[in-house]
């Protein structure tokens, strides 16, 4: 059994996901959300470090999964949200975690079966394979999504299990 922690990174909200994986059989553990306060972005950039070192602490993981950033119409935000997945990444490496990166377009794909379905066809789709009796907030989904996209991976290159370090899904 694989315990796989998944991050939707975001400046106002992280989600995060935790699920075990044997094969291609996962199950739940816990999701939620990292709300961030108002506050300056470096002060956001700690609470996103702390709160996912507490969840790597608390939970045990072997591995993370990260959402990569995609190019949004403001170059601010994205640069944001670069930052904010920069923080949650220090966070596992600072914790020795093997770190994959998947795109949106690859989560959904993964998840779904298309890479252009939408929030709610994730969510539907997280609840259905993790055995949900209700669908998990949409940044938790997602969080979730990541996780299950990254344990799919794994039963195509079990390799990356052993790899450690920062990694784009594949093995380094």
């Amino acid at each position: 059994m694989t315990r796989i922690l998944g991050i939707d990174p975001g400046s106002r909200k992280t989600g995060f996901g935790i699920i075990d994986a044997k094969g291609a059989v996962t199950s739940y553990v816990t999701s939620g959300i990292i709300r961030l306060s108002e506050g300056e972005l470096p002060a956001r950039l700690k609470v996103i470090f702390d709160s996912v070192g507490e969840l790597i602490e608390q939970h045990q993981p072997e591995l993370m999964a990260v959402e990569e950033v995609f190019f949004a119409r403001d170059p601010r935000a994205a640069l944001r949200l670069g930052q904010a997945r920069g923080a949650a990444i220090v966070a596992g490496v600072d914790a020795d975690l093997p770190v994959a990166e998947y795109s949106a377009r690859t989560v959904k794909q993964a998840v779904v079966g298309t890479g252009s379905a939408t929030k709610e066809q994730v969510q539907h789709m997280v609840m259905r394979l993790l055995s949900l009796s209700a669908a998990p907030a949409e940044d938790a989904a997602d969080a979730l999504a990541v996780a299950i996209c990254h344990a799919h991976s794994l039963t195509r290159h079990p390799d990356l299990i052993a790899s450690k370090g920062y990694s784009h899904g594949r093995r380094k």
